[in-house]
């Protein structure tokens, strides 16, 4: 593929509270999954890029973790990844759930961005779930309270707005030469991408505080002679008991999780997929500077 003339390339943060959306809008932006999305806060862990070329555009998307009241080491590490990833971005969008409105996070994060230089956009997000007139209250205290170079109104979800908001990031980034090639939607490698995939399963499949303990990593992930994709995976978990949980009775929930997570990386990679899926306890790895690397986030004592 031969790179047009006059390119343009920039880079966009998503930053919000946990849940905003962003991970589910930064799916609809991309066209495919390259972030993984569930009911549950703070799944998003590191920077997840994000990948869009239109014409002579190319637009690079930051998912960042949710903004909260960091609490642990790993909470602070989410949270410090986030701002980075803002500090470094050409712009900065502001999701907020318009049904939620203007929460304590909301409001932590407008007085953070008070400290970003780069200009900011306004994403209110959820916007089928509230009336119009609300929606148009919301926008006016959240413009009133910080500078925004545009207000967009959309629902990630459903897909509406989503096209307005990228086609302004298309026209506004600055010339430069593109970062990926054409064809690239994200720039996590297949093994990081597989292992997001599974963590996903897990925190579908178990509805109690395990996944917060929990991290999957690819340990293998060969390309077989017949094309087809060999991924060995370990869970970790801290403790025991969330062992026994995370297999479940004779290995019915692990099994589910694998047979989830084997569908769907079989639709992302077009080829037959053999999942091996185990689960060992590592009471500290929260602790572990190399689980932090492995994650894509700094370590800090």
């Amino acid at each position: 593929m031969t790179e047009p003339e006059n390119t343009r390339c920039g880079f966009i943060a998503l930053v919000g509270a946990p849940n905003a959306g962003k991970s589910t809008l930064l799916n609809a932006l991309v066209g495919t999954k390259v972030s993984i999305v569930t009911h549950k806060a703070q799944t998003t862990r590191a920077q997840i890029r994000g990948v869009v070329t239109e014409g002579a555009a190319q637009i690079v998307f930051i998912d960042t973790p949710g903004i909260f009241a960091p609490k642990r080491r790993l909470d602070r590490a989410m949270v410090e990844s986030a701002w980075t990833g803002a500090g470094d971005a050409d712009f900065v969008a502001l999701i907020v759930d318009a049904e939620r409105g203007v929460t304590a996070e909301v409001d932590a994060l407008l007085k953070g961005l008070e400290d970003i230089r780069h200009p900011r956009v306004l994403v209110l997000n959820k916007i089928d779930l509230i009336p119009h007139e609300k929606l148009l209250g919301l926008s006016a205290d959240l413009n009133a309270r910080l500078k925004f170079e545009a207000t967009f109104m959309l629902s990630a979800l459903k897909g509406s707005g989503v096209k307005d908001f990228l086609d302004w990031t298309a026209e506004r980034i600055p010339p430069g030469p593109w970062h990926f090639p054409e064809d690239q939607l994200t720039d996590l490698t297949l093994a990081i991408t597989a292992a997001e995939v599974t963590r996903e399963k897990l925190f579908l499949r178990i509805h109690e505080e395990i996944p917060y303990n929990a991290t999957v990593e690819t340990e293998k992930f060969t390309i077989q002679k017949d094309g087809s994709y060999r991924i060995d995976q370990v869970i970790y978990v801290t403790r025991d008991t969330h062992k026994k949980i995370v297999l479940g009775a004779g290995g019915q929930t692990i099994k589910a999780i694998g047979a989830d997570s084997r569908k769907e990386l079989m639709e992302m990679y077009e080829v037959p997929v053999h999942l091996f899926l185990f689960v060992k306890v590592r009471e500290k790895w929260a602790d572990d500077p190399e689980r932090y690397r492995e994650m894509g986030l700094e370590w800090t004592k």
